[in-house]
């Protein structure tokens, strides 16, 4: 399965960083190929280490002005042209999606990709990765947006909010019909 993952480039402390490399192992070693921003720096490169080490395929889409810090021995490397077009083509080249720790990049690609999916334009699977309780608040927003009608579709049809990567690689690989 090809599995979309959008996280931080920041160099982060290990609460987030050990669940990240422990995930990363179990998309490896499970076969899967990680799809991701292509960063040679921060968490995405400690997910994408992880990944390769554990004989996973690495598949980066970066963008142009992001270039230079793009991860050389990637099994493929997509430059977009700008952020709209990264956020496209990461879509377009999975499978499923899981969303762990970040900043407003991260937040960003989340929202559009969860507006896609309410609109019907993807249907993949999306895990929020709830890591050390990150998503906490997101988490209570979204709820709420679902209980006051802003949501046209339950939120569980749109996000599966996993604690940790055992259960985030469970959620995937049932929907995806993986025995």
């Amino acid at each position: 399965m090809n599995i979309c993952v959008f996280l931080s480039a920041a160099d982060l402390d290990d609460r987030y960083t050990v669940p990240a490399r422990e995930f990363a192992e179990l998309l490896g070693r499970g076969g899967h190929t990680l799809v991701w921003g292509g960063s040679e720096s921060g968490l995405m490169k400690v997910v994408a280490d992880g990944v390769q080490a554990a004989g996973g395929r690495l598949v980066g889409v970066s963008v142009e002005f992001l270039a230079a810090s793009a991860r050389p021995d990637a099994d493929e490397m997509v430059i977009a042209r700008d952020l709209a077009e990264r956020k496209a083509l990461l879509l377009e080249k999975s499978d499923a999606i899981v969303i762990m720790v970040g900043g407003t990049g991260t937040l960003d690609e989340a929202t559009e990709i969860l507006e896609l999916k309410k609109h019907g334009k993807h249907t993949k699977p999306v895990v929020l990765l709830n890591t050390a309780g990150f998503y906490d608040g997101l988490r209570e927003q979204f709820q709420r947006m679902e209980d006051e009608g802003f949501l046209p579709v339950p939120l569980t049809d749109l996000v599966f909010f996993a604690k940790d990567g055992v259960g985030a690689l469970a959620y995937l690989e049932e929907s995806a019909g993986v025995q």
